[in-house]
Parts: C-alpha cells; sequence; structure tokens
C-alpha cells in the first residue's frame, strides 16, 4: 500500500495543472494561425481555381466521359440534399417541455471496467429534477474486472430508494446489460445512459418530451456533447465534429422522423415500441455471427421498423468521454463503422417498404445518399492520390480548397455554438484526411470482427 498518497495525488494535480496550462497555449497560438491559414488558402483557392470543377458541374464538359458523369452526378445530387437537410435543420426546433404529471421512467446504465466515473454517471442521473417517485435508476455492472462495482454499490447506498445495482458474474456484453434493464424496468419509458456520460438536471424530462406530445415518435436521441473536452487536442476536434456529425444530421433526420441512431450515451424509448421485438433485438446475427456491437443502431432500426418516429431533441443534453489517442479513436470509429455497414444491410429490407403510412421518400433519398457516397468516396480518393503522383501541383489546389469547404461547413458549428472553437474542425478535416480515410474501408473488410475494442 502506498504510504503518502497525498504525494501522488500533489504530483498528479500538478502535471494536470501544466498540462492545461500547454493546452490553453496551444489554443491561443491555434486561434491566431488558423484563421491566417484559412486565409491563405482562400487566396491560393481564387489563384489556382480551387473550386473550379464545382462551378462546371453543370457544363457539357463535366459529362464527357461515363466516370465523369457519374463523379458530376453524384456531386450535384449530395450538394442538392445537403441543401435540403440544410433548410430542414435550419427549421428545426426541439419539443417543449410537457406540463402535468409525468409517467414513470427506468434510466439504464450498462458499465464494463468504468471505474469511478461511473459514479458520477449515477450521481448525475439521481440529481435529476424528474419526481423521484416516479424515477428509478438500474445500473448493471457486466462482469467489470477492475473497482467498477464498488463505484456502483456505493451510489447505490447512498441512493437506495433511487438506485438498483446488478452485477453479471462474469462479461455478457453491453446489449445483456441493456436487456436486463428492459425486463426488471418498471417505467413507461426507458432512458437509456452510459456509464461514461453525465447527464443535466433537466435531461431526462427533455429526452422524454417528444414521446409525451406525439404517440408515433418510438424513439428519441439526445443531443451528445464532449465531457473531456479540454483535456486534449483531439477531444477538442471530436467536439466540434460532434456538433457536426450529431446536432446537424439528426436535427434535419428529425424533420422526416427518421434519425438513423439512437446514441447509447443518451436515447429514450417508449415501451410499446420495445416490448415487440426486444428478443429479436437480443438474437440478432449477422454473417452468422453474433451482432454484439451497434446495439444502438440495431434497435433504431427495430423500433422504426415498426412504423415508429425517431426524432432528435437538442435540449436533451449528455456530455461523453471521447478517446484521447488516436489508438482509441481509431477503434471507436471501426466499432461505428462495422455496426453501419451491417445495420444499413438491415435497414434495405424495410426502407423501401410501407412500413409507415408517411414521410417515407426522405429517409430512401437519406439512405442512397448514405450508401452510395461509401464506394464513390473511395472511388475518386483514389484516382486523386493518382494525380497527386503524376500532377503534384494538384495537392496545392486540392488542399487549399479543403481548407475553405471546410470553413463554410463550419457556418452550422458556429451559427449553434457561437464560439471560436471551430478551427478545431478545420483542423479535424486535414487530421481525418491523413490518418482516417483507412478506417472505414478497413471496417468493411472486417466486418465479421465483432469485438467492442474500445473495453
Amino acid at each position: 500500500m502506498d504510504s503518502h498518497p497525498w504525494v501522488r495525488d500533489q504530483w498528479g494535480q500538478k502535471q494536470e495543472a501544466q498540462m492545461e496550462k500547454r493546452l490553453q497555449i496551444l489554443d491561443l497560438i491555434l486561434k491566431i494561425l488558423v484563421p491566417s491559414a484559412l486565409l491563405l488558402c482562400l487566396v491560393l483557392s481564387i489563384k489556382f481555381g480551387s473550386f473550379n470543377g464545382y462551378l462546371q458541374l453543370m457544363s457539357r464538359q463535366s459529362f464527357a466521359t461515363p466516370l465523369m458523369a457519374l463523379g458530376a452526378g453524384f456531386t450535384l445530387a449530395y450538394l442538392a440534399f445537403q441543401l435540403v437537410r440544410t433548410v430542414l435543420w435550419w427549421r428545426y426546433q426541439p419539443y417543449p417541455l410537457t406540463q402535468g404529471t409525468l409517467p414513470r421512467v427506468t434510466v439504464i446504465v450498462p458499465a464494463f471496467n468504468e471505474g469511478p466515473m461511473v459514479e458520477k454517471a449515477l450521481y448525475s442521473a439521481a440529481a435529476s429534477d424528474y419526481p423521484a417517485d416516479r424515477l428509478e435508476i438500474i445500473c448493471i455492472d457486466d462482469g467489470s474486472k477492475d473497482d467498477t462495482w464498488f463505484y456502483i454499490d456505493r451510489a447505490r447506498q447512498r441512493h437506495p430508494d433511487l438506485i438498483k445495482a446488478i452485477r453479471f458474474p462474469k462479461n455478457r456484453g453491453k446489449k445483456e446489460g441493456l436487456y436486463a434493464g428492459f425486463t426488471q424496468g418498471t417505467g413507461d419509458f426507458f432512458v437509456t445512459i452510459d456509464s461514461d456520460s453525465i447527464i443535466a438536471p433537466d435531461t431526462i424530462r427533455q429526452v422524454i418530451a417528444p414521446m409525451l406530445q406525439n404517440p408515433v415518435i418510438g424513439a428519441v436521441a439526445g443531443n451528445v456533447k464532449v465531457y473531456n473536452r479540454a483535456r486534449c487536442l483531439l477531444a477538442r476536434m471530436l467536439a466540434v465534429r460532434f456538433v457536426l456529425a450529431f446536432d446537424f444530421l439528426r436535427a434535419s433526420q428529425s424533420m422526416y422522423g427518421a434519425v438513423t441512431c439512437t446514441p447509447g450515451a443518451l436515447s429514450a424509448y417508449r415501451r410499446e415500441a420495445l416490448t415487440p421485438i426486444l428478443e429479436e433485438w437480443r438474437s440478432q446475427t449477422f454473417m452468422g455471427q453474433p451482432a454484439n456491437i451497434g446495439e444502438d443502431r440495431a434497435l433504431t432500426n427495430c423500433v422504426m421498423r415498426q412504423g415508429y418516429y425517431i426524432t432528435y431533441q437538442r435540449t436533451a443534453v449528455v456530455h461523453t468521454t471521447v478517446p484521447q489517442t488516436y489508438r482509441g479513436l481509431c477503434r471507436m470509429y471501426l466499432r461505428w463503422d462495422r455496426s453501419n455497414f451491417r445495420e444499413s444491410w438491415v435497414q434495405l429490407f424495410f426502407i423501401f417498404s410501407n412500413y409507415r403510412k408517411r414521410d417515407r421518400l426522405l429517409p430512401i433519398i437519406d439512405f442512397f445518399i448514405t450508401q452510395i457516397e461509401f464506394p464513390l468516396t473511395y472511388l475518386f480518393l483514389g484516382l486523386l492520390l493518382m494525380s497527386f503522383f503524376v500532377y503534384p501541383f494538384v495537392m496545392v489546389k486540392f488542399f487549399a480548397g479543403l481548407g475553405v469547404i471546410t470553413m463554410v461547413y463550419m457556418f452550422y458549428y458556429i451559427y449553434q455554438e457561437r464560439d471560436l472553437e471551430f478551427i478545431y474542425g478545420i483542423l479535424y478535416s486535414y487530421f481525418a484526411f491523413f490518418l482516417l480515410n483507412w478506417v472505414q474501408p478497413y471496417a468493411f473488410i472486417t466486418l465479421r470482427n465483432d469485438r467492442w475494442l474500445t473495453r
């Protein structure tokens, strides 16, 4: 046993303070350099004609060969649908809170090797302003090998009338943890929260509000933000990425009730939407193996296929922990991409059917654009890399144009967040181009790998 733990704690606090100071200095430098670099990119883009291809998309020359026609046609379709998404995102409004008696809600928190973070997650749920007599919290320790159970049990002892703790003797997987919560919970609505995530006091009321006001809504996706954004450069980039990937996309999809994924970090479900499909979801297989990852995307498909709408509630905020290393980030993206490929295949078998009476066209277009984007992106990425070797000057035009186009895309972030952190979104675009482009194709060719990877 350490005889002087306070020495270690003081050393750790000093190291953390030094790291925070270095990040603050780096943040200031980047907020000066990145706008300057963007201005340079704009000048170079105009001088060397980086956008000529976009300006000539409607010309006959852009359709001179089948390959050029394919690229121009997809680019026009993508830009047109991006415009539609922008209009929908602009019109989106979250559901207001309802008045009157609230229903009983079960909060489910599955945990595995989470350590002290799970206690913070449970305390944030227990501190909710939701009426305590209509709330229960179920936390499942999925066979953790560290001190996770200690923190769960301590939280349970502090809130014995609110928190119920379940301990699996060995690891069964997150899906089994959620299943235990769904089957043992007594709520009319279920709210799922990841064990590394913190919710706001009003989050539970906010996330069930859409379902209380519209009976056709079967599930709701929460607004996921980054809890550890101040800890490192990568987390800051992901914080901007999450706003663009989650808020922009889900807000636009919410307008036609087809949000494609209710995230594990924060989601809510109507009991009636889960009961008929729970066993099917639990026993799902793919390519002859149990589907152990992407349980959130799979559950979304199961609910949507019954004809329910899936919406997004911007005011239901959760802060979740993201990877702070490149290795951890790649593992997270690999897991997400594998489950996306699998569930896109599942979605193919009902998206063109009469699974619901209205609002079927935009989900079909969304599905088509998303699926065709993967093969075409990597086809033309390969051609682009070849052109770099043949005509090296193309690199200058491309990377200058990439900076300017990314800045245009940052409009969504700036409008929503109103801060200068958008510079990390610019950095992320170059980071992703050089270091993350391999992830999606690798995920596709390793679909049978269903390991959790990040745990």
